[in-house]
């Protein structure tokens, strides 16, 4: 049977028809749908898996890690910039390795649709010394995830799945196949591998280096590398993930050029030397940093015959699509891909009755006070606090750095020094910084925004819900200056006062405005009212 999917759907389902007993992830576009599937297929068809929200990424990944452990398949998803919170398990659980099927799903974001930078997930598992493998199109990402779930048990290590967020968030046909069962319990045989003391850990990072050549020999025989010679050796061209398709679109029949499509690393280097041999100039196509491009000086001492990225030839930063790629092979252009005089601009808002407007609009008469530089943003809707027109914050780093940069800049001399943090953020890692906050007595205040649930991903249940006021006065807080208030504009006039008063405190105060999001269903928002009224 097939079926019209996202690239984000495809995963899940392949992963459900894998025989996962688990996902965890924290969040974020665009990786996102694909726990969202699991969790709706879950609750519709009662599938025995544990599919759940984690409060943050490196969370998440451990979660996966025990449930591999105890010998059952597991993934893990997360986007890139979500990679980072965990590379510390992501790092050593290459070095402990696995035991059940592992893998970790992560969306890149190439031209930083939704991001605060376009990484690329690649230089990561290259670190980490594990395989990669990076789907081409939905059935590709289908199927890639079973093949996965194989290669990690095969080698027993972590495999990353790398998707874009065009393959992410477009649709195709994609053919299911049977499902596997779920694995039993089974302990690891060598308990003592997963015992990171150095004595343990030397011997395990040595079998992790030896395994490199294992790798790159899956790599050479995987079904999803191909090399297809072609009948014009002007140009070679090596062609990753998403960046193959490009490629393809531009020839309504067979490409003249000879193709290597590489969807899984360690860099298959028997097929490119036989392309490099073979063509006179080597034409690199992927979506994200110059990866491939980068690792080829690694194979050959004279690499000048090779261009993309770092040539110039194609964009340094950004996405690619198929017209970029017809420029690079001298294709001439039908038509432009300039669409700024067909679509008007539509810069993001907040949406109209956002209790954040509320506390920008308190904030902002504030402002007038002390200056426009000391209010530290955070991720979450509320980052749009640094646009127009509300200009309401200074900075937007990563999750958490808000307490934390204003702890600094506090120690600094800055006063006041605000800190803007929401509720899913702030369990998500800004606890930590708070935490420091109260040991060191520093003169800030917190504000952490509380609209009970995900806002920005699309209204998942927040880690933090009817718990962020004990948080607080358990990490330390003094409760006489822990203030809940309600951002709505009859309360304009109380917020300002309350909001100053806390300001000119010399030490650690929080404030938490609390309104459920607007965008919640009816039911729902009655729910978290009941809630937090069972909190009073």
């Amino acid at each position: 049977m097939r079926n019209i999917v996202l690239g984000d759907e495809a995963v899940a389902q392949g992963a459900l028809d894998a025989g996962i007993s688990g996902v965890y992830a924290y969040p974020g576009t665009p990786s996102t749908e694909i726990t969202e599937y699991i969790l709706q297929k879950k609750k519709k068809e009662s599938l025995n898996i544990h599919a759940s929200w984690s409060a943050n990424e490196k969370t998440a990944l451990e979660a996966a890690l025990g449930m591999s452990y105890a010998g059952k398949r597991a993934m893990a998803v997360m986007k890139h910039v979500g990679l980072n919170v965990a590379m510390d398990a992501f790092m050593n659980m290459a070095i402990s390795g696995i035991n059940g099927g592992l893998v970790i799903v992560v969306a890149d974001d190439p031209s930083m649709h939704s991001s605060q930078n376009e990484q690329d997930s690649r230089y990561l598992a290259d670190f980490a010394k594990i395989p990669i493998i990076e789907p081409t199109n939905q059935q590709e990402a289908y199927d890639a995830v079973r093949h996965a779930f194989k290669l990690s048990e095969q080698l027993q290590l972590p495999v990353l799945l790398r998707l874009v967020t065009r393959l992410a968030h477009s649709r195709s046909l994609v053919t299911f196949n049977k499902k596997i069962a779920q694995k039993k319990l089974n302990f690891p045989e060598d308990i003592k591998r997963f015992q990171l003391v150095p004595a343990r850990a030397k011997p395990q990072y040595d079998l992790l280096v030896n395994k490199q050549n294992q790798i790159r020999e899956y790599a050479e025989d995987s079904p999803f590398n191909k090399l297809v010679m072609g009948s014009d050796n002007s140009i070679g061209i090596i062609a990753s993930g998403i960046a193959y398709n490009y490629l393809m679109e531009n020839f309504q029949e067979a490409c003249p050029y000879s193709v290597l499509k590489i969807s899984q690393y360690l860099l298959p280097r028997k097929q490119i030397k036989h392309l490099f041999d073979a063509s006179e100039t080597i034409l690199v196509l992927e979506d994200g940093y110059p990866f491939i491009e980068e690792k080829l000086a690694d194979f050959f001492k004279e690499n000048t015959k090779v261009i993309g990225r770092l040539s110039g030839h194609l964009n340094r930063t950004g996405e690619l699509n198929p017209n970029i790629v017809a420029k690079a092979l001298g294709i001439k252009q039908e038509y432009s891909d300039d669409i700024s005089g067909l679509v008007e601009g539509r810069p993001p808002k907040l949406c109209d009755g956002c209790g954040h407007l509320d506390t920008f609009n308190a904030l902002n008469e504030l402002k007038k006070d002390f200056g426009e530089n000391q209010i530290f943003g955070d991720i979450g809707c509320y980052a749009l606090g640094a646009l127009s027109p509300y200009h309401t914050i200074s900075t937007l780093i990563d999750m958490g750095a808000s307490i934390t940069m204003a702890k600094g800049a506090a120690e600094a001399g800055v006063h006041p020094s605000i800190a803007m943090i929401g509720d899913s953020t702030f369990t998500h890692s800004g606890m930590t910084g708070l935490l420091d906050c109260v040991n060191d007595k520093t003169p800030i205040t917190v504000i952490i925004n509380d609209n009970s649930t995900v806002g920005m991903t699309g209204g998942q249940e927040s880690s933090a819900l009817a718990k962020i006021k004990g948080i607080c006065i358990g990490m330390g807080v003094d409760p006489k200056h822990l203030k809940v208030i309600s951002p709505l504009p009859k309360n304009h006039d109380e917020n300002v006062a309350i909001i100053r008063k806390e300001l000119n405190y010399k030490g650690v105060s929080v404030i938490i405005p609390q309104r459920t999001c607007v965008r919640l269903p009816s039911k729902k928002k009655k729910e978290i009212k009941k809630i937090l009224e069972g909190l009073k």
